[in-house]
């Protein structure tokens, strides 16, 4: 499959999922429930995940994925942000919406979402990453809001959901890459109603392959090795190991590895003043005179 058809495939399953999970998007539905319905189906469908799917209510701005085990359920009136992506044969689609539970949408979601209709709407080949940044900094604050600055989109590449230049929510004039036709980027503003960033805070639920090192425990070495043939460089969630192997081993593995660096870890980002968060996203491909959005 060529890299456009991959990546338009893969966009197509996201907004398939996108569609059907509205359904369980009610108070009383478990997390865990939702999470693994979005994962299940992009399999059903022909990709894979490309990250755990993210499920974050309120002031949690980002990496919130449940566990086994996990009781969290929604509550009316909750702001739930999923993020999911899909890839097919590495090449990924990356979108996050938005829901009020049980309720339409307000102004905070409405300024996240015209901030990334903006955005897009600035792309072409040539436009400076900056360009971007401002648009939505200006459409989040000119609704009353403050753009999360700490947080950001992403350039992606095959099997590289972070390929090393970052979209900002804000303008700063040193953002000065320019956009190259053929680039595959994510948007995903994030509005507040509280400072505009986000601290780390436990635990970590998602992780990611780094590198190998040298490790004494033979439980965390079997890890890794399990780790590199399942997921190669894409986020992988606790939860898909909990079958792999008993609990407390897994923990103590899975501390081993994030020490030596073998692999990182995403705590949880929550926004600093526990303000309310919105997020919604796209991944497009640049093109010469405009951005052909995948999801």
């Amino acid at each position: 499959m060529e890299e456009r058809e991959a990546l338009i495939k893969a966009g197509e399953i996201a907004r398939q999922v996108k569609k059907e999970v509205v359904e369980l998007i009610k108070p009383g539905a478990k997390l865990y429930d939702i999470a693994e319905f979005v994962e299940r189906r992009i399999v059903e469908l022909g990709g894979k995940p490309a990250f755990p799917c993210n499920l974050s209510i309120n002031e949690i701005a980002a990496h919130y994925t449940p566990y086994r085990g996990d009781e969290t359920v929604l509550r009316e009136g909750d702001y739930l942000k999923l993020d999911l992506g899909v890839h097919v044969d590495g090449y990924i689609a990356d979108t996050a919406v938005t829901y009020r539970v049980g309720m339409e949408e307000d102004e905070l979601m409405e300024a996240a979402r015209e901030a990334l209709e903006n955005a897009i709407s600035t792309i072409r080949a040539g436009t400076r990453i900056n360009e971007l940044g401002k648009a939505i900094e200006d459409t989040i604050r000119g609704k009353g809001f403050n753009p999360i600055v700490n947080l950001s989109g992403h350039k992606i590449e095959r099997y590289k959901l972070h390929a090393g230049i970052s979209i900002p929510n804000i303008y700063r004039p040193t953002d000065s890459y320019e956009l190259k036709e053929g680039d595959v980027i994510a948007i995903e503003p994030f509005a507040t109603t509280g400072a505009g960033q986000v601290i780390e805070v436990p635990p970590a639920l998602i992780f990611m392959y780094v590198r190998d090192r040298p490790v004494r425990m033979a439980q965390a070495r079997r890890l890794l090795m399990h780790i590199k043939r399942e997921y190669s460089t894409l986020p992988f969630a606790y939860r898909w190991l909990q079958d792999f192997m008993p609990e407390g081993q897994l923990k103590l593995a899975l501390a081993q590895l994030d020490r030596v660096g073998a692999v990182y870890s995403y705590p949880i980002l929550r926004e600093v003043r526990g303000g309310i968060v919105a997020q919604f996203e796209h991944t497009v491909i640049v093109e010469k005179d405009g951005a052909y959005i995948t999801t």
